[in-house]
Formats: structure tokens, C-alpha cells, sequence
């Protein structure tokens, strides 16, 4: 081999640090007076991380050598009956993984386990967990008797169990963690809001910050009762928790799609491949960024 050819294989061999944002897919709201979707799960090497840990080490990895990228869907909403959400899909980046929020519980059924869990449905006495310790648990369902005072748990967030519900009011879901790996300080993984049985002073409960989704509004006359609000499309958030009335039911919402970023000296150029959506930034204070917004490839740096 001539000394080009060694240069060249010697370069591909170069390590690169790079950090990561690698968040997942929120959970979607049940249906019938439902528990919000929790917060996809959230692990990061710059500010803060998901679920309260310590810092992620960044990735040592190497020039021109291919590392798969997976952005996680939010999961879908319950839509018939009395349907749970369901989990948001797992984002990867290399040998990081993420997992998806757990759907929020429907009727008297705790929510699903997930990145953060979801909210329990009415008369649940506790929302799901977040086994990965990637965000937090879902909060608890209120009251199970007495009608109209019955109400479901927010969805957990990345940074914070989700509220139970209390009378008349649908818990808030868990709020995200800010982290600033692109920049500037951005709010991610919130927690969807629980629904409620309708009463006219009947609150559903608010979305956590970073897209979470809201539960369902009611109204002052009888009978009106809105569908749980989607989580924020690239915020992992969760889906609000859909409401009931003594003759409708409404949905929940969609959970938030996920997002992968990657941080790394500015002396580098990303290859994004076939099957991914993103774009590299402009170098700035010594990095580029690279944000992933959908898709399943490879990327390489040269």
C-alpha cells in the first residue's frame, strides 16, 4: 500500500467525541376519563438527562464507520370505549437507546410502564413506572365512585412524577428537563394531562412543559367535553387523557415524536443517510449540531 492509501486508512480510523440528545416517542392519552401519556424516555451528555441520573458520557467513536439512528413515533391515543394509549416507539443512536412513554390508563386501568409512565385512569390507585429511570412515573387516578368528581393521572415526565388526580380536577403531567446541547436551553419530555368525568366545574388536567399534551377541556353546558390535545411533534411529550360525560366519550391524544441530536467538534461533517430527515447546523462556539427529526439509517462523519 502507498503511503496515500496508509494516510487514508490511518484517518478513517480517527476517534471523535460526540454527545447526544436521544429521546423517544411519548406515550399516547387513553380514552374515558384516561391518564395522559407519559414522556418518552430521555438520556443526554449536555446539561441534563431524563429521570433525575447523572450526566450520560458522551460516545468515542470513529471516522467513516456507519452508527445507526432511529427516531421513535409517538405512540397512538385510545380511541374506542375504553382503550389505553399506547407507548411511543424507542429512538437509538449507536449503542444508546431510549424508551417509549407508556400510554396513559383508560377507565379504572393503571397506564402502561414505559421511558416515563403513563397516568392511571380513574380510581387507580397508582400510575405506571419508568423502569429505565430515563423520566418518572405517572401520577395516580382520583376518586372511583361518585360520578362526576372522578378524575385520571397526569403521565410522568422526564423530569417529574406525574400529579395524581383530585376531585373534580385531572392531574398535570410531570414537567420535562431543559437541556441546552443545541445551543440554547430547550424543555423536553412532558408528561400528558389526565381527563376527567364531566362535571361544569370539571378541570382536565394541563400538559407538563416540554409538549405535553393537555386533557381535554370541558364546557359550562352539559355535555361538553373535548378530546385530549396531542404532545409536541420533536418534544417526546405525552398525550392528554380523553374526558367522559354521562353519553360521549372523547379520545385521548398522540403522543410526541422523538428526536435525536448530536453534538461534535466543528472541524467534522455529518453524512445523514437514505431513510433519515435532518440537518446540520452552522459551526458555533466550537461545534456543529446535528438534529434528527424522523426515520431509521446510518450516519458517518468525515
Amino acid at each position: 500500500m502507498n503511503i496515500l492509501g496508509i494516510l487514508a486508512q490511518q484517518a478513517a480510523g480517527v476517534a471523535i467525541t460526540v454527545d447526544y440528545l436521544v429521546l423517544a416517542g411519548g406515550g399516547g392519552g387513553g380514552r374515558e376519563t384516561a391518564g395522559g401519556g407519559g414522556a418518552g424516555g430521555m438520556r443526554c451528555t449536555v446539561t441534563a438527562t431524563g429521570g433525575g441520573g447523572s450526566l450520560e458520557s458522551a460516545l468515542t467513536l470513529s471516522k467513516s464507520t456507519n452508527y445507526t439512528v432511529t427516531v421513535g413515533a409517538g405512540g397512538a391515543k385510545g380511541t374506542t370505549g375504553s382503550t389505553t394509549g399506547t407507548t411511543g416507539s424507542s429512538s437509538v443512536f449507536s449503542t444508546i437507546t431510549s424508551t417509549g412513554g407508556g400510554g396513559g390508563g383508560a377507565g379504572a386501568s393503571v397506564g402502561l410502564a414505559g421511558g416515563s409512565g403513563g397516568g392511571a385512569g380513574r380510581g387507580s390507585t397508582a400510575g405506571a413506572a419508568s423502569p429505565s429511570g430515563q423520566g418518572y412515573a405517572g401520577g395516580a387516578g382520583g376518586a372511583s365512585s361518585g360520578g362526576d368528581i372522578a378524575s385520571a393521572g397526569g403521565g410522568g415526565g422526564a423530569g417529574q412524577t406525574g400529579t395524581a388526580g383530585a376531585t373534580k380536577t385531572g392531574g398535570k403531567g410531570g414537567d420535562g428537563v431543559a437541556t441546552s446541547i443545541t445551543g440554547s436551553s430547550v424543555t423536553y419530555g412532558g408528561g400528558g394531562g389526565g381527563g376527567v368525568y364531566y362535571n361544569t366545574q370539571a378541570v382536565g388536567g394541563a400538559g407538563g412543559s416540554g409538549g405535553g399534551g393537555a386533557a381535554g377541556s370541558t364546557g359550562p353546558a352539559a355535555e361538553q367535553i373535548g378530546a385530549g390535545s396531542n404532545g409536541t411533534t420533536n418534544l417526546g411529550g405525552g398525550g392528554g387523557g380523553g374526558n367522559l360525560s354521562n353519553s360521549n366519550t372523547t379520545d385521548g391524544g398522540v403522543g410526541g415524536s422523538g428526536v435525536v441530536i448530536l453534538r461534535y467538534a466543528d472541524t467534522l461533517t455529518i453524512t445523514i443517510g437514505a431513510g433519515l430527515t435532518g440537518t446540520e447546523s452552522a459551526a458555533s462556539g466550537g461545534y456543529k449540531r446535528a438534529t434528527i427529526t424522523a426515520g431509521t439509517g446510518n450516519v458517518s462523519w468525515a
